[in-house]
């Protein structure tokens, strides 16, 4: 049996998860031939782990402009997409033009022109497209949707989702190219997608219409010289400036190999600059936010998003016709340091304190009771090992009991919530999704997207 083929455009921290399994757990069934990326330093990074560490061997490496003749050179039968989310549209399109599959990082894209041009070119390709929803494969995630599924606590009418961002991996995203609109989307389509494919997938629901509120509230220059924080504005970075070293926000990128190989060696050639000034000008993204979604099925979802809490986890409670569900997650903080999948933990920060999560349930007219769940271990509550398996196993099933592969019109699903909701903070407004980008009109079900 010929090995699967895959390419991978976009080597930065978040393609590790997904490169190191492929070329050592799964080898044996699958192949990388090739990676793509605007950064030579990076992908040499990249290639010495191949040939060093992970025991495989060094593959072409192609610069972005290069990408077609990467797809024509080395015939891949799946095109991996981990590049920033602003270009993952450009990549999936002609992926799947030139005959590919297409597995996404999510978001699958950020706005709804890009989403119909990626749908438009499924239609007429007939590839696969699918979205790397890691959360969903959490054992965990995966128990509440059980729960749902089995009628525990009736029809859900209404969820509500508080998530927290703290000021070590909330803070992160403000040092990024994820703090530019034009890249991201804002946090509602980069970092919300988790979220609102997490309750499409549990309620199994696809959502029709959203109104919301968002704003820049605590970091930019503006906010940090208002409660009198002038003084961590003053380096446009942290890395080498000995001014910053004790600012609460500090990131040396000179702390670890992958920092420095990745993104300090990867400055000159690319440009991006990893640990920028959270308190800086130019940043255009709400880091407060707050929406409400309706659902086709009649469902609504009550959602806030803050991302410079002292600490990091989420509470999600489900109203059901016979009962309540409450599902409480605070696992600790982390941030994406570009390691190993094995190398992965918690990072130990003051009110960061690790509670656990658990779920408990309260029927009407009975006694509430907690679910017990196995402990989990890994990065993204032990989801990313069970992602991985179900791309590259040769044994992995093609369907899944509780739903959890997502497909593009899945994919679609979530983030036209958050694009729906930049929309709607524009125009202080409620905005139809359909209105976005129509998604199966005769569809009631998220199960009855792909």
């Amino acid at each position: 049996m010929s090995k699967k083929r895959f390419a991978f455009v976009g080597t930065g921290g978040r393609a590790i998860s997904f490169i190191e399994p492929l070329v050592t757990t799964y080898r044996d069934t699958n192949e990388l031939v090739a990676i793509c990326d605007l950064s030579p330093a990076r992908m040499a990074y990249y290639n010495g782990m191949l040939a060093g560490e992970w025991g495989y061997h060094a593959v072409p490496a192609y610069p972005a402009a290069k990408f077609d003749d990467m797809i024509r050179n080395e015939k891949p039968d799946t095109v991996f997409v981990c590049s920033i989310d602003s270009t993952h549209h450009d990549y999936i399109v002609r992926a799947l033009h030139a005959g590919c599959d297409v597995i996404t990082e999510k978001p699958l894209t950020i706005d709804a022109a890009k989403c119909r041009a990626i749908l438009e070119a499924q239609r007429a390709t007939g590839r696969r497209v699918r979205v790397a929803f890691n959360y969903r494969w959490a054992p965990f995630r995966t128990k509440v949707k059980e729960l749902i599924t089995t009628g525990v606590i009736g029809q859900v009418r209404s969820v509500n989702l508080e998530y927290l961002l703290d000021t070590n991996h909330g803070a992160d995203y403000f040092r990024r190219w994820h703090s530019h609109a034009a890249d991201s989307g804002t946090l509602l389509v980069h970092k919300s997608t988790h979220h609102f494919d997490l309750v499409n997938w549990w309620l199994d629901a696809i959502p029709a219409q959203v109104f919301a509120y968002g704003d820049l509230v605590f970091y930019g220059r503006k906010n940090a010289e208002a409660r009198g924080d002038g003084p961590l504005t003053k380096y446009p970075r942290y890395t080498g400036y000995p001014e910053a070293k004790n600012d609460p926000f500090y990131l040396d990128l000179d702390e670890s190999e992958p920092f420095r190989k990745l993104y300090r060696a990867g400055e000159a050639d690319s440009g991006y600059i990893r640990d920028q000034n959270v308190f800086r000008d130019g940043i255009d993204i709400p880091d407060q936010m707050s929406l409400n979604v309706r659902y086709r099925t009649g469902e609504v979802l009550t959602y806030s998003l803050v991302c410079f809490s002292p600490r990091e986890g989420m509470r999600v409670t489900f109203n059901g016709d016979r009962g309540r569900i409450e599902y409480h997650e605070f696992i600790g903080t982390h941030m994406n340091r570009a390691v190993r999948p094995k190398d992965f933990k918690l990072d130990e920060k003051p009110g960061a304190e690790a509670e656990g999560e658990w779920i408990k349930v309260f029927p009407h007219f009975k006694n509430s009771y907690l679910v017990p769940v196995p402990a989990q271990s890994g990065a993204h509550g032990g989801a990313d090992e069970i992602l991985n398996r179900s791309f590259y196993a040769a044994d992995a099933p093609a369907t899944d009991p509780w739903h959890r592969f997502a497909g593009h019109e899945q994919g679609a699903a979530s983030i036209l919530v958050g694009i729906a909701g930049v929309e709607s903070i524009k125009r202080n407004q409620p905005v139809n999704l359909d209105d976005l980008v129509a998604l199966s009109p005769q569809a009631r079900k998220l199960s009855e997207l792909v």
